[in-house]
C-alpha cells in the first residue's frame, strides 16, 4: 500500500508562500508568423543524438496532424527541431528486433536547429510586429533540474545548451504588452516555467504586464514520462498527447475521443484540454498550469491545505468550473470516493488494492491538487485583495483561450 507517501507527495506541490504582486494590465492579443487567427513557434529534439527519442519527432508530426484537424495549414507553424536540416542521423529510435538505431527526422516545415539563438532571432523579430494576434508556443524535449532553485530549471536545446526560465522569461519581456503568450510545454520538471508569468522569470519581481499563461505536464520537481525511443503510437502514454487529443478531439492515432468541451460553449479551451489531459492517460506526470502555480503559492502553509482537504467534496465541486469538476468527479469515481465525505476522510477509508502503483499514487495527488485550486480560487476571488483577484482572473482568461478559426 502506497498511501503512507501521499502526504510527502502533497508537500511537493504546495508552493511558497505569495509574493508582492504588481498591478497587471488587461492585454489583449498577439504575435507573429502570418494566420490572422493565431500564431504558432515549435521548438522539440533532444540536445543530442543520445536523447533525441523518436517520440520527440513523432510529437513534431502529431502537433502538425492537431493543426489540421483544426483547420489550420501545418505551414503556418515554424517548427525548430534539435539539429534541423543537416541530414544528420540523430533521431534515436529502436527497430523491430529492439535494437538501438539513428535516422534522421522526416519532419516537414522544420526552419531550423533547436537552438538558443534561433528561439532568440525568432522572438527578437516577434517583438518588432505591431500584430495583436496570439501567440502559441510549444516545446517537446527535455528539462533539466535545478536543485539549488526549482523556480529556475531549464530546457535542454540542441547541443546540450541550457535554457533557463529566466534566461527565457527575459526574451518574452521584449514582446510588447498587447501580445498574449501561451505555451504548452512537456519536459521533465517543467512546472518551473509557470514562472514565466513574472517579470524576468522571477517570482520575487511581480507579474508581468504582458499577458502569458501555460500548461506543464508536471511540477517543478518532478520528471515527467513521454520520452522514449519506441516506435508505436498507440502506446504513447504522456501529456502531450493527451492535451492535443482534448484539444482537437483526435488522439495521435487518429481515433476520436470524448469532447472535452465540458462548458458546452461550442470551442475546446486551452484549460479544457489541460483537465482533459489530468484524467485520460495513466501516468506518473502531475500536470499543472500558470493559475494553478500561482493559487498553489498562495497556500500559506501546511494547515491550509489540511483544512481544504479536509471539507467535503461536492461542496467543492459545485463551485467548481465546468472542466474542474470534471477533473474531480472522475478521479473521485476512479477511487470510489464518497463526495460528502472530505477527501482525508476517503483516503482514510479507502481499500488498500486501490491504490497499488506510482500512477495510482500521482492520479490521487491530481486530486487533492484539484481540490485545491478550486479551494484557493474560490478563496481569492472573495478576497478584498483586488491586484490578486486581476491576477487570478487574467490568468485564467488567458487559459480559457483557444486555437480559434483560421
Amino acid at each position: 500500500m502506497m498511501r503512507r507517501f501521499i502526504p510527502v507527495l502533497l508537500a511537493s506541490v504546495t508552493l511558497t508562500n505569495s509574493q508582492a504582486l504588481s498591478q497587471p494590465s488587461l492585454s489583449q492579443a498577439s504575435t507573429c508568423q502570418r494566420s490572422n487567427a493565431q500564431n504558432f513557434l515549435v521548438f522539440g529534439g533532444g540536445g543530442g543524438p543520445s536523447y533525441n527519442e523518436i517520440a520527440l519527432e513523432k510529437n513534431m508530426l502529431y502537433f502538425q496532424r492537431s493543426l489540421k484537424e483544426l483547420g489550420y495549414n501545418p505551414s503556418v507553424a515554424p517548427i525548430y527541431f534539435a539539429n534541423g536540416n543537416t541530414g544528420e542521423k540523430t533521431v534515436r529510435y529502436l527497430d523491430e528486433r529492439g535494437r538501438e538505431q539513428y535516422k534522421t527526422h522526416t519532419i516537414p516545415n522544420v526552419q531550423g536547429a533547436s537552438s538558443i539563438a534561433n528561439l532568440r532571432t525568432w522572438l527578437t523579430e516577434a517583438a518588432k510586429e505591431k500584430s495583436s494576434t496570439p501567440l502559441f508556443f510549444y516545446f517537446s524535449g527535455h528539462g533539466g533540474h535545478n536543485r539549488v532553485n526549482e523556480d529556475n530549471s531549464t530546457l535542454l536545446m540542441w547541443r546540450d545548451r541550457q535554457l533557463n526560465v529566466q534566461n527565457f522569461t527575459q526574451m518574452l519581456d521584449r514582446l510588447p504588452q498587447n501580445k498574449p503568450f501561451v505555451t504548452m510545454m512537456s519536459q521533465c520538471y517543467s512546472g518551473s516555467f509557470a514562472n514565466l508569468i513574472y517579470r524576468g522569470g522571477d517570482p520575487n519581481k511581480g507579474v508581468a504586464l504582458q499577458t502569458r499563461c501555460g500548461f506543464f505536464a508536471t511540477i517543478k520537481s518532478r520528471p515527467s514520462v513521454g520520452c522514449t525511443p519506441e516506435v508505436n503510437e498507440a502506446d504513447y502514454r504522456d501529456y502531450s498527447s493527451s492535451f492535443f487529443a482534448g484539444l482537437t478531439g483526435r488522439d495521435r492515432v487518429g481515433r476520436k475521443v470524448a469532447s472535452a468541451d465540458y462548458n458546452k460553449d461550442g470551442r475546446i479551451a486551452y484549460s479544457e484540454a489541460h483537465a482533459y489531459a489530468k484524467v485520460d492517460k495513466f501516468t506518473t506526470d502531475l500536470p499543472i498550469s500558470t493559475s494553478e502555480a500561482w493559487l498553489q503559492r498562495q497556500v500559506s502553509n501546511p494547515t491550509m491545505q489540511e483544512q481544504i482537504l479536509g471539507q467535503p467534496i461536492a461542496p467543492l465541486a459545485k463551485i467548481a468550473r465546468p472542466e474542474q469538476r470534471f477533473v474531480i468527479e472522475s478521479l473521485s469515481k476512479q477511487f470510489k470516493f464518497d463526495p460528502a465525505r472530505s477527501f482525508r476522510g476517503n483516503l482514510q477509508a479507502m481499500k488498500p488494492d486501490l491504490v497499488k502503483t506510482a500512477e495510482d499514487e500521482a492520479y490521487l495527488v491530481r486530486l487533492s491538487m484539484e481540490l485545491t485550486n478550486v479551494a484557493m480560487e474560490r478563496r481569492v476571488k472573495t478576497s478584498k485583495d483586488a491586484k490578486a483577484i486581476s491576477t487570478l482572473n487574467r490568468l485564467l482568461r488567458c487559459e480559457a483561450g483557444s486555437w480559434g478559426k483560421p
